[in-house]
């Protein structure tokens, strides 16, 4: 079966698993409608491509699309950068700006890592939902703007409702529609087909042999798209002939279950842990700098922190003296 290949906002969709099929056209069917849409699913599986589909199927597909990520918004900015700001707001405001949401009028906003945001702004971007004009930064003229909002996160929404650390009323309107990005473990048949495309981005002489496939096919990819493409780049430069074999992949080994004879790879029993485990072991590998292990995990500095509080002072410490 051809895999199928789709162009949203310049990003390419490649997929043949029922499950992406079934998820593109539902965004299909609810790109058509003005509700707020929340998109959730790991780091890597391809939250920003699906945002990009539902503002590509829309009605506002003419219209801009604006793109933020929260988490790599310093704090102090993230309002003036949401709502804008006019001229002496604060030192160094020298002329008056507009803000994402007014740059995206009668588009799309979308929202990454919408868990992030403090709670302060989480009250200020439910007013703005709700159709409430708001001020700039130092403004007295209200702004109204129209503007589907799209949010995606990779964190536990509810959970952080009930532990307060999210508006539940705000966590209601973001997820007037709520979509779920299957990890790439979940649709094995995607697999291969986007270790060819990116293959023939990295060196299109180079070909997968099939001990390479049945090892790509075996892998339980905990960091998904982006741990798919980056293991592939990888390989590209680093094999010795033009031929990828399943050794230049450098993977880490899945566990697997026999069924009746045959090896059936598994998930890992703890995400949460094998997460852990990869920040400690990059963060010990580039001496405790925060900065430099965020670059290579694919994350911002703000996520990391945040992660690194939860798990304590004793194992970062540890991470470091392994």
């Amino acid at each position: 079966m051809c895999p199928q290949v789709k162009t949203y906002l310049g990003m390419q969709a490649i997929f043949s698993s029922p499950a992406m099929e079934q998820l593109v056209d539902l965004v299909e069917r609810i790109a058509q409608t003005n509700a707020a849409v929340l998109i959730t699913g790991e780091s890597g599986s391809g939250k920003e491509l699906i945002a990009r589909a539902v503002h590509h199927y829309s009605l506002r597909c003419s219209k801009p699309w604006v793109d933020v990520s929260c988490a790599a918004l310093p704090e102090h900015l993230v309002e003036s950068e949401l709502f804008g700001y006019e001229k002496g707001a604060f030192s160094g405001a020298d002329s008056p700006k507009p803000g994402l949401f007014e740059l995206a009028n009668h588009g799309t906003l979308f929202l990454d890592e919408v868990g992030e945001l403090e709670p302060r702004m989480q009250v200020k971007l439910l007013r703005v939902l709700d159709g409430v004009a708001y001020y700039r930064l130092g403004g007295t003229r209200k702004v109204t703007v129209d503007v589907r909002v799209v949010g995606a996160t990779n964190q536990d929404l509810e959970t952080m409702v009930d532990s307060g650390k999210f508006r539940g009323d705000l966590y209601h309107r973001l997820g007037q529609i709520c979509l779920r990005v299957p990890p790439l473990r979940e649709r094995r048949e995607d697999i291969v087909p986007l270790a060819e495309h990116f293959l023939r981005q990295a060196n299109p002489r180079m070909a997968f042999s099939s001990d390479a496939l049945r090892t790509l096919e075996g892998h339980s990819w905990p960091g998904n798209v982006s741990e798919l493409r980056n293991a592939i780049t990888k390989a590209a430069v680093l094999a010795k002939n033009l031929e990828i074999r399943g050794s230049d992949l450098m993977l880490m080994q899945p566990r697997s279950v026999s069924v009746s004879g045959r090896a059936i790879a598994m998930p890992p029993a703890n995400l949460d842990g094998m997460e852990k485990s990869m920040i400690l072991r990059v963060l010990a590998e580039t001496n405790g700098h925060q900065q430099k292990a965020a670059e290579l995990l694919g994350i911002s500095r703000r996520t990391l922190s945040r992660k690194l509080k939860l798990y304590g002072r004793e194992a970062v410490s540890q991470s470091y003296a392994s």
